[in-house]
């Protein structure tokens, strides 16, 4: 048996592992320079676990990085950030791969699984501006600019007067425009902007009551090939349970209206104690439709309590919604 370190934030005493400690593991990461903090953040943390092991990231750019010009409704969904780094995996080139989790698609592709979700950061959503300190101040007509039709859904509920238009590319990119005034206002998750050291840009959080955050917004996950115990045993102590129970929740709502980014849904959990708070909502991109439910439940029961709010989404006609959202995407196409 091998002793493995305890991270500084942790209180159990030194693991046992069964498999002998890493030598060198190599990270498969997107190039953009929030992606690549996550990865050296990781990095850093397997440092900390094992000091003899070279922790090497591979850079890469990925199909959603590359295509800027429509929304990922339209182009495939969250798996084009994921594909090559798995890729990258299942020929060896790289050990793990480094996520947003809100990028992953809610079924993984065969042969892999997810081996640790890192604490949660902000999982709010955060309304940036150089002119403006909040959505209500903005003038009738003023072009608002999101990535996500959860947001926009949101965002069109409570303030039809405003024009919502398409914003993608990584973070400095959308902060770019904004700059250059083609934008009086964008919303971003403020995890990203926290972890870039940018929370000067912030001029006012979303609070969860008025913009429900995505499933597994905030939050990092690790992605390994699914026959690697030894990287599973290895990545364990990286795993935040009551993150990752949330998260769980969370995925398991998306999971059960299909898990597209064509559908504008959010779920956020939080836990207190044993009892664990979840919130979903699901709505057509105009937000003139919406179903929402909030139940609490068992924290260590996370999977059942998602199903229980779908369920009771189901009951809104959350499904007719879901059909509303398909038909005017495939309209679109």
């Amino acid at each position: 048996m091998y002793q493995v370190r305890q991270l500084p934030d942790r209180k159990s005493k030194e693991a046992v592992l069964k498999f002998p400690p890493p030598k060198k593991l190599i990270i498969a990461s997107r190039e953009s320079r929030l992606a690549m903090w996550q990865a050296e953040h990781v990095r850093e943390k397997l440092a900390l676990l094992y000091p003899q092991c070279s922790v090497e990231i591979l850079g890469m750019t990925t199909r959603g990085d590359q295509i800027l010009d429509r929304t990922l409704s339209k182009v495939g969904g969250k798996g084009l950030f994921v594909k090559e780094l798995e890729v990258a995996i299942a020929d060896g080139r790289a050990d793990l791969a480094v996520h947003s989790l809100k990028d992953v698609p809610m079924i993984l592709p065969e042969g892999f699984q997810l081996a640790a979700v890192l604490e949660r950061e902000d999982p709010r959503d955060a309304f940036v501006s150089n002119d403006y300190d909040s959505l209500d101040a903005l003038p009738a007509g003023a072009i608002v600019g999101t990535s996500s039709l959860r947001r926009q859904a949101l965002i069109a509920a409570r303030y039809p007067q405003l024009t919502i238009r398409p914003l993608r590319g990584n973070l400095d990119t959308r902060l770019g425009r904004l700059d250059k005034g083609e934008y009086a206002a964008i919303i971003l998750a403020a995890a990203g902007l926290k972890r870039l050291g940018l929370p000067q840009r912030i001029r006012a959080f979303l609070p969860p009551e008025q913009s429900l955050p995505a499933p597994g917004q905030g939050a990092m996950a690790i992605e390994i090939h699914a026959a690697r115990a030894d990287l599973s045993e290895w990545l364990a102590p990286l795993d935040h349970v009551a993150t990752s129970r949330a998260v769980v929740a969370e995925r398991t709502v998306s999971r059960n209206f299909g898990g597209s980014c064509q559908v504008p849904l959010a779920a956020f959990a939080t836990i207190d104690g044993d009892t664990m708070r979840l919130r979903a909502m699901i709505a057509t991109p105009d937000g003139a439709r919406v179903a929402s439910a909030d139940l609490s439940g068992p924290a260590d029961e996370p999977e059942a309590l998602g199903s229980r709010i779908a369920d009771l989404l189901q009951t809104q006609d959350a499904r007719a919604i879901l059909d509303s959202c398909k038909a005017e995407a495939a309209g679109d196409a």
